[in-house]
């Protein structure tokens, strides 16, 4: 017979819940100042819900109406300098965060007998103008119901993913502990989202990267029971989420989030656990929406709910229930709690009327969006990336002016040395990625040294992409800290993809244009080294789709040593494409000055001609020059150097084509990924009337490669492709 020894977890999971004397021993400030914010929370809410009604919230309107325990009760002692995000359904929260950061000049408390201050009737109608899309708001009307952000009051961002923003909290949770400022270390973040949340693998990720590395972050789970009609014991054998957290090694309480004291109670337990270094903290609050997943009409019309489940979890409303015990109490009467109902109300009512007015064709009591709060359409793209005012200043150079002294080097060292100087020059930047601190430099060398120099900022990762991702982006919104991330291998993108091209791609244009976004991403090119159809693939093109990234893919050790300190230097995000060819090759490179940068969105001409333009970056820049001289073939050679839309060199390009009239585009991978497809659309659309020939193409086939190591080489292109080509080219137009 075996012996069987229980097991627990290592941390408390517990439940709390009120009792009377709680109630009495709680500051009388502290209710009214929850019992004021549910009020504003609920009637701005329902002032939402009668414009979505009327059509006028363009997009859903995920109602918080029946949440606002959770919300107020976990917020309303927090700090200015701690940070909160949450999901689509997201009022409360920003509400909420907001609300206690214009009272912290009363010490974080409101009065319920003037609960409308200036700022406050001036904080509704500016939230209320980013939920119709309107330009006052802080958005400027792009974020909508779904992304409200004001940074200066610790509201991060709400996300529209469901769990895609709890990676970007790690990182300001990550920011916030290692900052130099005085609260460093006493800081904390807390990421709100749902009961569906939980399932997701960018939450689980992140709850393990948290615990790892003892974060300040909390994760708030608003178990409203549903996501959208599918109850939570249908998708969950554990239908008591905060169980999440102990198979985790997180601290995590459950509570009724009905009853905002004892949302607020465990809110304290966990923030004294946090700020005093003990790591994350999970917080269940079970609540209820009382709508549909969107819009004003209740759960029970759409038939996944009983009206008479929706009456029972109504008659524990977190207002009334916060009400009645402050009158149980004496602190107050239902004189004056009507009379604060109704001046919040009629806040709710003048913000509404700032923004609407009678429509001029429509029925009596018909309203419309004041025409002249839209934004211009103008500003459709502003702000999709920086203005590039971070490199007014920078000093540049090339290979062939370079005046200090060169070295022979091989690429991988230029990848390391100059790392090395950035992070001596720059504490802000810190590296992370998948054994970067151990291996001598990771697998391939490329941080060779950096974790000796600089061990708290050289970070090694779990195998979460996705969590260290969105972790890096996180820190990069906070501003403090320059990420820069390694993915082993390219194909690992798609992991990460939703931090990658729905976060990190995004935030900047999606916030309002305003805020900016850090961020390096290093990754290799693995064709040719037998890895297969998982870890071969060239980024570029699916990077080039992507508006919010730049791109530089460096052919030479000069010319990566300056790409990386422009990509460093940058304030947008910036994926740095290398190949495992280039690292064991040898070039010139500085002896000892590693801090020039390569000139913005300028490609390197390679070699000159007459008859042929070829473009072409990284790997492929060497091969085709060989190609080029085997088949005697007067080409320019462009490297292009800088790939994406918005720093690509189109004057060279251009110039170049206006010569030739003939372009060839060479690129080692798959076709369906190609980045030539989109530039040769691009070109056609730029230059069609210097072209006398159609655009020619070298790409790898259309199937991923291989391990078999024939089948591999089949599948990518090389310097025989290049030459086959340049000969059918030759050939095909006399040249």
């Amino acid at each position: 017979m075996p012996r069987r020894t229980p097991l627990t977890p290592n941390v408390d999971w517990v439940e709390l819940s009120t009792t009377d004397q709680d109630w009495k021993k709680a500051d009388p400030a502290l209710l009214k100042t929850m019992l004021v914010q549910m009020q504003i929370i609920r009637a701005f809410e329902e002032a939402v819900l009668e414009l979505a009604a009327e059509g006028l919230v363009h997009g859903p309107a995920h109602s918080s109406i029946g949440q606002e325990g959770g919300a107020v009760g976990s917020v309303v002692d927090l700090r200015t300098g701690d940070g909160v995000n949450g999901s689509h359904r997201g009022h409360h929260q920003f509400l909420a965060k907001g609300l206690a950061y214009l009272s912290r000049g009363t010490g974080g408390r409101m009065d319920p007998t003037n609960p409308i201050t200036q700022d406050v009737q001036a904080y509704l109608q500016r939230t209320l103008a980013e939920i119709l899309g309107l330009d006052q708001g802080f958005s400027h009307g792009r974020g909508g119901s779904m992304h409200l952000q004001w940074m200066e009051a610790g509201a991060l961002g709400t996300n529209a993913i469901v769990g895609g923003g709890v990676p970007l909290a790690a990182g300001n949770a990550w920011a916030q502990q290692h900052s130099a400022t005085a609260d460093a270390g006493s800081d904390i973040t807390v990421s709100y989202f749902g009961d569906g949340a939980t399932n997701i693998g960018s939450v689980l990720e992140t709850m393990n990267l948290a615990a790892a590395w003892k974060l300040p972050l909390c994760f708030f789970i608003e178990n409203n029971l549903y996501a959208v009609s599918t109850h939570v014991s249908e998708v969950t054998g554990e239908s008591r989420l905060s169980g999440r957290g102990p198979g985790f090694g997180i601290r995590s309480w459950r509570v009724d989030g009905m009853d905002p004291l004892a949302v607020h109670l465990a809110m304290e337990q966990a923030t004294d656990h946090m700020r005093s270094g003990g790591g994350p903290a999970v917080i269940e609050a079970e609540v209820y929406r009382y709508f549909h997943q969107n819009g004003p009409f209740p759960g029970s019309a759409f038939g996944y709910r009983s009206k008479e489940e929706e009456k029972a979890w109504r008659d524990r409303d977190p207002i009334l229930r916060v009400a009645t015990e402050l009158k149980k109490l004496g602190h107050l009467d239902d004189a004056s709690i009507m009379a604060m109902n109704e001046t919040i109300k009629a806040a709710c009512s003048h913000a509404v009327a700032e923004l609407t007015e009678q429509d001029p064709d429509g029925k009596a009591g018909k309203r419309r969006i004041r025409p002249a709060l839209w934004p211009d359409p103008s500003f459709v793209d502003v702000g999709i990336r920086g203005d590039l005012s971070e490199l007014e200043s920078a000093r540049t150079e090339e290979e062939s002016s370079f005046s200090g002294v060169l070295k022979e080097g091989k690429f991988i060292d230029a990848v390391a040395e100059v790392m090395q100087a950035r992070m001596d020059a720059d504490k802000s930047i810190v590296v992370m990625g998948e054994d970067v601190h151990r291996l001598k430099g990771g697998t391939n060398g490329a941080t060779r040294g950096l974790k000796d120099s600089h061990p708290d900022r050289v970070l090694g990762t779990p195998i979460s992409e996705n969590a260290f991702a969105g972790l890096a982006g996180g820190m990069a919104m906070d501003g403090r800290f320059k990420p820069v991330v390694e993915f082993m291998y390219a194909d690992f993108m798609w992991v990460a993809g939703d931090q990658i091209f729905n976060q990190i791609a995004k935030a900047r244009h999606m916030f309002g244009g305003t805020g900016e976004m850090p961020l390096v991403l290093r990754s290799k090119v693995a064709m040719g080294t037998g890895y297969g159809s998982q870890h071969s693939m060239d980024p570029a093109g699916i990077f080039a789709t992507s508006a919010g990234w730049r791109i530089v893919a460096p052919s030479t050790p000069f010319d990566y040593i300056g790409l990386m300190n422009a990509a460093l230097a940058l304030k947008d995000p910036v994926v740095v494409i290398e190949h495992v060819d280039l690292y064991t090759g040898a070039g010139k490179m500085p002896a000892e000055d590693f801090d020039y940068q390569i000139p913005f969105g300028k490609a390197a001409v390679r070699r000159t001609g007459k008859d042929l333009t070829i473009l072409t970056y990284g790997a492929m820049v060497q091969p085709t020059m060989d190609a080029v001289v085997e088949t005697g073939t007067d080409a320019d050679v462009v490297d292009l150097r800088w790939l994406d839309r918005a720093s690509i060199d189109w004057d060279t390009i251009g110039e170049s084509l206006k010569k030739t009239n003939n372009i060839l585009i060479v690129e080692q991978g798959a076709l369906g990924t190609s980045y030539g497809g989109w530039l040769s659309d691009e070109i056609q659309r730029r230059y069609f009337d210097y072209l006398d020939q159609p655009i020619q193409r070298v790409t790898g086939g259309e199937a991923s490669p291989s391990i078999s190591k024939v089948l591999e080489r089949a599948a990518f292109a090389g310097k025989p492709e290049v030459a086959a080509a340049l000969q059918t080219i030759k050939d095909g137009q006399g040249l």
